[in-house]
């Protein structure tokens, strides 16, 4: 009698991890961690910027500007009040300087800094350069420098729209001329977070995806885009003829 139960239960458990595994009309399994692409469950969680996220600058000291920038989003400056280069900048958006608004996102940065930072399931060690790669969802950990240099990178979210990229980089972040953050099978910008021990640097005629969440300060070089957002807690953001956009929902 036991064994006569045994048998359909078993058979549909694994008839449901079968259909789990694959999806509709594919005979390719999930990506581990992640279900259907649309009902995904992050293996790893976003990071919540909270009244941080409608910026796209925020800076601790200064913001500065050089030529015609433009901005797709609102700007923000505390506890320092200069901002220079607008006009010829051009922001599309509210600018907060030292008020309480400000103020306000600047603490939510440093509090979705410290989450980004403290993160420590299932680090994957990087060092060094990683251009050239191709890398996936999950969570990234660099105990010094990073760079994306003789070669681009690439973020890979294996059509999943909501895959969440982390990186943890100890001390400063490079980006060297001409270099490029590339998303491709449904990656967004609006999830990839880059959490900088230090400052990060940016040469000419970089184009950029992510969050960029600095300790210290964050320099654009000429020419280079971001499609996400340059938040500095403690220093500025230097720009250059740059266009810089807030990432869609």
């Amino acid at each position: 009698m036991e064994k006569r139960q045994l048998k359909p239960a078993l058979l549909a458990g694994l008839l449901t991890a079968l259909m789990a595994a694959c999806s509709a009309g594919n005979s390719t399994p999930a990506a581990p961690g992640f279900g259907s692409a649309s009902t995904i469950v992050p293996a790893t969680a976003s990071v919540d910027l909270r009244s941080a996220a409608p910026f796209v600058i925020l800076a601790g000291s200064t913001v500065t500007n050089t030529g015609p920038t433009k901005i797709v989003g609102d700007v923000g400056i505390s506890p320092g009040s200069a901002m220079t280069g607008f006009p010829p900048g051009v922001i599309h958006g509210h600018v907060y300087v030292d008020d309480s608004i400000a103020r306000q996102a600047k603490l939510d940065l440093t509090t979705a800094y410290n989450d980004a930072m403290g993160r420590t399931l299932n680090p994957i060690k990087v060092a060094g350069n990683i251009g050239g790669q191709t890398l996936y969802p999950g969570l990234y950990k660099s105990t010094s420098s990073l760079s994306i240099s003789s070669g681009d990178l690439t973020l890979d979210a294996r059509g999943h729209p909501r895959a969440v990229f982390i990186f943890q980089v100890a001390s400063k972040f490079t980006m060297t001329t001409g270099r490029s953050v590339i998303l491709t099978n449904g990656a967004q910008a609006r999830n990839v977070f880059w959490a900088i021990g230090s400052s990060a640097t940016f040469g000419t005629g970089c184009s950029f995806y992510g969050n960029l969440l600095a300790h210290q300060s964050i320099s654009l070089a000429t020419g280079t885009v971001m499609v996400g957002r340059a938040l500095a807690r403690v220093g500025a953001v230097t720009m250059q003829k740059n266009t810089v956009v807030k990432p869609g929902r």
